[in-house]
């Protein structure tokens, strides 16, 4: 075996016992760390496929943001120490047999689709420079619009862990109103 195999199973590893651990965590804030490795295993996977925009895209958005709100919003609302009720056997049991049934349909498909490559297009090079020069184009072809867009979902992200975040008070219970 050699070492890249190597490197990519123990990256799929990492990938795949931090979602299993995020997905059956009992405590929340747990949950988000393990979700945190699944994550930084999935820019590593895109690091090793030599895709280092993507890679630092998954690290800045994902990891950078989302996750640090996600804990943020955990820590703000104190329900960082509360475990997570646990489900009862018979959701647990619907779960699995929806996941292995999901994953059997999705190898049923990749399995029956032929792939084949656009041979009357030029390969494109996946540079910074030129992700750059498209995300940032008003043409036909740029993407700008999708950029916009997650920029409004990441605002929309913070608004939403703000509004948890703030708490009602509680009425006075002798009525003194200071």
């Amino acid at each position: 075996m050699s070492a890249s195999i190597i490197i990519f199973y123990l990256i799929a590893a990492m990938i795949l016992i931090g979602g299993l651990l995020a997905v059956t965590a009992t405590r929340i804030f747990r949950s988000a760390v393990y979700l945190l490795f699944s994550l930084l295993g999935t820019a590593g996977l895109y690091f090793f496929l030599d895709y280092e925009f993507i890679a630092a895209v998954q690290i800045i958005v994902y990891v950078g943001g989302i996750v640090v709100l996600i804990i943020f919003s955990i820590f703000l609302t104190q329900g960082s120490g509360t475990s997570l009720k646990q489900p009862k056997f018979l959701r647990m049991a619907l779960a699995a047999i929806a996941a292995t049934a999901g994953c059997a349909l999705s190898v049923s498909f990749i399995n029956n689709h032929s792939f084949s490559g656009a041979n009357d297009k030029p390969a494109l090079s996946p540079s910074v420079g030129e992700i750059g020069a498209q995300l940032l184009s008003t043409s036909q072809h740029g993407y700008i619009l999708p950029f916009e867009v997650v920029s409004m979902l990441l605002l929309a992200a913070m608004i939403g862990c703000i509004v948890i975040a703030i708490k009602d008070k509680e009425p006075a219970a002798n009525g003194n109103q200071n």
